[in-house]
């Protein structure tokens, strides 16, 4: 019996972690982030070339989607371009701090206020999150999802913000 607890809790412990990295989202690559990236995002009356090579995606094991892209903002106007950088769709529901943003497609970006706002296609302010500096990444690319102990940070250079799913 007490050769059994240690192996018992060993299998416990395995299988949480199996099925943790199971739920976590894996990043989505060539081909397959190609098919479902879009090449043009509608937002606030103009459609907007999205920056391929600055785009990014992450699939659940359930099959859905988070996407995330750069998009070319020179047709906007200056308090427009101050919050808007680039697309954020979602099939899931995502808990940012606290906040809960529901499947749909937003505009978002990263500003000098340390925050990640996401807004409607109409360019109204949604979710607001707190977005920090990560003065240790030593590399930062201008997109990127990281995952990492089933959060995922969305990365905008080195200023990232965290999210879940629910």
């Amino acid at each position: 019996m007490r050769r059994a607890l240690p192996l018992c809790l060993l299998l416990a412990h395995s299988l949480a972690v199996l099925a943790q990295s199971a739920s976590a989202p894996a990043p989505v690559s060539g081909t397959e982030l190609t098919k479902i990236m879009p090449t043009s995002y509608f937002f606030r009356g103009l459609s907007a070339s999205v920056q391929a090579r600055n785009s990014a995606a992450l699939k659940y094991s359930d099959g859905f989607y988070v996407l995330a892209a750069l998009v070319d903002t020179s047709g906007y106007s200056s308090d427009i371009k101050a919050k808007y950088t680039g697309l954020f769709i979602t099939e899931k529901p995502l808990t940012f701090g606290g906040q809960t943003l529901l499947p749909g497609e937003y505009g978002m970006g990263f500003n000098a206020d340390g925050k990640f706002h996401v807004m409607d296609v109409g360019a109204n302010e949604l979710l607001a999150a707190y977005a920090p500096k990560d003065t240790k990444m030593t590399r930062p690319v201008p997109l990127q999802f990281v995952v990492e102990n089933g959060q995922v940070h969305l990365y905008l250079g080195r200023n990232a913000v965290t999210f879940s799913a629910r």
